[in-house]
């Protein structure tokens, strides 16, 4: 006989009721393995059920592993699978590599590591609630499709809508030169498979980011840095780069840039242009972190009317990760070609995504996020910068909104040996040669401000240095 205390006005279906309680038994070994649980039946009328309740509850747990399903027997618990042995935690010198960074960013649970070099915020940030609101919306609508595929460029409302927002930015656009990707990293995927091939070389900032830089990398292309400066890239290290190289494209941020969170003059943007219309290049302008400035900076798309400049977008940062809702931005015809390019990598993106991040930038709510987001970023800002004066590292420019700081220990040559020493302990920095196109020795680190506000970090800091 197997007693469950189920109670129907609990709040927990009972189905799910039924679930817990056989996982619990299982798991204290009160089953053992080989042990047949009722019939369905049986249980049912012992516990004043619906027999669909109960073949729905061991359905479940035959998906979650805990019984097996013998024909014409019945059902019985399933042997127990020892559990995979963790993987040994990387050695510390892998603090220093990019995919090792990208791991221990995507790693769950995330136990007690101190994340301060993650390129994102604290979910607990963000506005779950009104994302909920608005699935629970979206999935009441008859009109709203949840099993069929997409069109190819994307749900033409949000591409009408983002026509609005850039319009706000001086970024002349039409509908049909905008393409929905998966979140930027799509849309940078798809610019250099269409412009890159494998020995092209391409200019990238330097700092720059570093996700991208391992992108380029797998295309087989050539990285040549461009360095950058507080008011934009060099031009005259540029212009003798162009001397000896002929890349195909040039992928830079003009606002708040990754990562040292600097922004864009017009004095730069005008001769950067110049360059690329002389030397025939593309220019790749990832705009990801458009929505946390407080006051709109010079775009290089805005100049150049989407001539030459692919401009790229994403709500990944400020909506949603999961929902990966990007887009990028370019004249009629590439988009046309891009939105070719997007339906043999990954077929149309989600409708549904789409439609919900619409809903939200429609409805009046996200402007007041942004605004809450926009004040709580700034007053963690200041606290981190504090803090980086407290413990005695350079600032190498106040950001003027945005999520990161860029900062050196005075006296320290390459960063990723303090990164090295954080790893060990528990503390997860971002050195500055991850940032750079060929993993350059770097005294810099990014700081994410959101997470900077541990007393760890500060305690961790003022010993180091």
């Amino acid at each position: 006989m197997l007693e469950l205390s189920l109670d129907p006005d609990q709040g927990m279906p009972l189905v799910d009721q039924i679930v817990d309680g056989v996982r619990r038994r299982i798991d204290d070994r009160l089953l053992r393995p080989g042990a047949q649980v009722p019939p369905i039946r049986r249980l049912a009328e012992s516990h004043g059920v619906s027999r669909f309740t109960v073949v729905e509850a061991y359905d479940r747990l035959v998906a979650l592993g805990y019984l097996q399903s013998r024909r014409g027997a019945g059902f019985f618990v399933a042997p127990r699978v020892a559990p995979a042995a963790e993987a040994s935690e990387a050695p510390v010198d892998r603090a220093v590599d990019v995919v090792w960074l990208l791991r221990q960013g995507f790693d769950r649970p995330e136990g007690n590591k101190l994340k301060v070099g993650s390129g994102w915020l604290p979910p607990e940030w963000m506005d779950e609630e009104g994302l909920r609101r608005n699935l629970r919306s979206l999935a009441r609508r008859e009109d709203v499709h949840l099993t069929s595929y997409g069109t190819p460029q994307g749900h033409l409302p949000l591409r009408q809508q983002l026509q609005r927002t850039l319009a706000e930015l001086g970024i002349g656009v039409e509908p049909a030169q905008i393409v929905l990707t998966l979140g930027a990293t799509q849309a940078l995927d798809l610019v250099a498979r269409h412009f890159l091939k494998p020995g092209d070389c391409v200019f990238v900032d330097d700092p720059g980011y570093w996700t991208l830089f391992g992108k380029l990398r797998m295309q087989g292309a050539c990285l040549i840095g461009v360095p950058r400066n507080i008011d934009g890239p060099d031009v005259e290290a540029m212009r003798s780069l162009l001397a000896q190289h002929q890349p195909k494209a040039f992928f830079t941020h003009s606002a708040l840039q990754n990562p040292t969170a600097a922004n864009l003059s017009p004095a730069v943007a005008h001769q950067v242009l110049k360059l690329a219309d002389q030397h025939n290049f593309v220019i790749v302008e990832d705009d990801a972190y458009c929505d946390f400035q407080n006051r709109p900076t010079t775009r290089l798309a805005a100049l150049d009317q989407l001539e030459r400049v692919i401009y790229i977008g994403s709500f990944s940062k400020t909506l949603s990760a999961d929902f990966r809702v990007g887009f990028l931005a370019c004249h009629r015809e590439l988009a046309g070609v891009l939105t070719d390019a997007k339906l043999l990598a990954s077929l149309p993106t989600s409708e549904f995504a789409e439609r919900l991040v619409h809903s939200m930038l429609v409805e009046g709510h996200y402007r007041k996020y942004l605004e809450r987001l926009r004040g709580r970023l700034a007053e963690r800002t200041t606290a981190t910068l504090r803090m980086l004066e407290r413990t005695g590292l350079e600032l190498y420019a106040e950001p003027t909104g945005g999520m990161f700081a860029w900062a050196r220990m005075p006296g320290l040559a390459d960063a990723a040996r303090l990164a090295s020493r954080a790893a060990a302990a528990g503390i997860v920095l971002a050195p500055g040669n991850v940032f750079r196109p060929q993993m350059q020795p770097s005294p810099w680190l990014r700081f994410n401000v959101a997470f900077a506000a541990d007393r760890r970090l500060e305690r961790f800091l003022g010993e180091a240095g």
